[in-house]
């Protein structure tokens, strides 16, 4: 089922926005596109239009000072049973009829690729892109590039199924762009090279700007579409701790899978910047040794915030609740407790409060953040200590209990408590949704204001 994501009316004005000013909006570019499978196979042709071979590949520089548009260095060309290196230097114009060069007198060098350089037609086309404007995953069909103020750049890609059906047909045909398919490549992030040399890291930072926008449903959207190779490759891409994020919206046996996929240090950093409850929830999914191994792996910090929620069956409050507590004393000054959470800031999605407790570690009072908000720093925690009181239940409280207490409180959250009223972790309302609506999907409140 699709994650209820409901874009806010800035990020609505911003995509719209960073849309309205692509290269292939400007109807000077959309007229003047080529399409790069309409032109493997035509013909290469001196300035004296002798035929010296046909056209292979185009080659583009795809590193950080790029842009958003990848320059063209050069063209591939098959002369005689040889792949010839022709540079953009050397090409006089480039049409749907074919290359025409510049010079009867070249020095055909065979081909050898640079690093930092892409053989189009070979690494790009059929392979699965990122639409980072669209949120989804597209296979590239076609290329378009485009003479754009005197340089020759890769402007778009075309992901229609008329275009497959193009480039099976005639030759005729292969020449015609359909120009309404095109994506803009400004919104297009490359999931590494065909031969693994190159990765997206080195790639267009545009694009990586493009995923930082995304929302982590949509991240998991992605990455729940995408080729086991692919999958490692935007992961490779995201910081830390939005990959985490992403995980955390994924269905739990394509997050399993994911886990399975990845070699043992790379899903032990994903578990690290999970949150513990949906790092303990994605472990659940996995065999016993497998869990085991990964658990053994894991730094102690995030080790043993995880491991105890391991103990409890996952439709108890001790397997829905995350062990993230910000625990802090009544002699506490607002400015203290706040210093400390924004040690925390990390894991905000996760603090509803701060939980305050006395000198054995009992639960006295559940502070909210509105009222640390409001308070003066130089107040002490004893002060704000007062109802409403903290809805608490036991580890073993089943969910319609906490949905209960969570109700009856008109709470966001509820405290879990051991025998003695100590603090041993919170669940929040989402987490309740979660497990009442069980596969139907998955619910995030909104914690962020932006």
């Amino acid at each position: 089922m699709a994650r209820p994501i409901v874009p806010s009316r800035s990020g609505l004005r911003a995509r719209y926005e960073r849309r309205s000013g692509r290269l292939t909006t400007l109807r000077q570019v959309r007229e003047a596109l080529i399409s790069l499978a309409g032109l493997v196979g035509r013909p290469v042709t001196n300035q004296a239009g002798a035929e010296i071979g046909t056209v292979v590949d185009a080659v583009a520089r795809w590193d950080a000072d790029t842009g958003r548009y990848p320059p063209l260095t050069g063209l591939v060309a098959r002369v005689g049973r040889r792949r010839a290196w022709l540079p953009i230097e050397q090409v006089d114009t480039i049409d749907h009829g074919g290359v025409r060069l510049r010079s009867a007198q070249l020095d055909l060098r065979d081909f050898a690729r640079r690093e930092g350089e892409v053989e189009l037609f070979h690494e790009v086309v059929d392979h699965q892109l990122v639409d980072t404007d669209g949120a989804r995953v597209v296979r590239a069909s076609d290329l378009y590039v485009a003479n754009v103020a005197g340089t020759w750049r890769l402007v778009g890609v075309d992901v229609g199924f008329n275009s497959i059906l193009r480039r099976l047909g005639p030759a005729a045909w292969r020449t015609r762009p359909t120009p309404e398919k095109v994506i803009d490549w400004a919104s297009i992030h490359r999931l590494g090279g065909g031969d693994g040399e190159l990765t997206a890291t080195r790639a267009l930072r545009a694009s990586e700007e493009g995923l930082r926008r995304l929302h982590p449903g949509e991240l998991a959207d992605l990455l729940e579409d995408l080729g086991r190779s692919e999958r490692q490759a935007l992961l490779a891409d995201l910081p830390p701790e939005q990959a985490a994020d992403a995980l955390e919206e994924m269905q739990r046996d394509e997050l399993a899978q994911l886990l399975r996929e990845a070699d043992q240090a790379e899903a032990v950093d994903l578990l690290s910047h999970m949150e513990p409850d949906e790092a303990a929830d994605a472990l659940r999914e996995l065999e016993d040794r497998e869990r085991d191994e990964l658990l053994a792996a894991m730094p102690a910090g995030p080790e043993a915030r995880v491991r105890p929620l391991l103990d409890y069956d996952e439709d108890r409050a001790g397997g829905m609740m995350t062990s993230l507590l910000v625990r802090v004393s009544t002699g506490d000054t607002v400015k203290q407790v706040r210093r400390r959470l924004r040690n925390e800031r990390s894991h905000e999605e996760d603090l509803a409060g701060v939980v305050v407790v006395d000198a054995s570690g009992a639960l006295v009072d559940d502070v909210t953040m509105t009222e640390l908000f409001l308070a003066q720093s130089e107040q002490r925690i004893e002060e704000l200590i007062g109802p409403p009181w903290p809805v608490t239940v036991g580890p073993d409280a089943d969910i319609e209990e906490v949905a209960r207490r969570l109700v009856e409180a008109r709470s966001s959250s509820v405290l879990v408590v051991d025998e003695d009223g100590r603090p041993q972790g919170r669940i929040l309302a989402d987490a309740v949704v979660d497990a009442l609506i069980g596969d139907r999907g998955r619910f995030r409140f909104p914690r962020r204001l932006t």
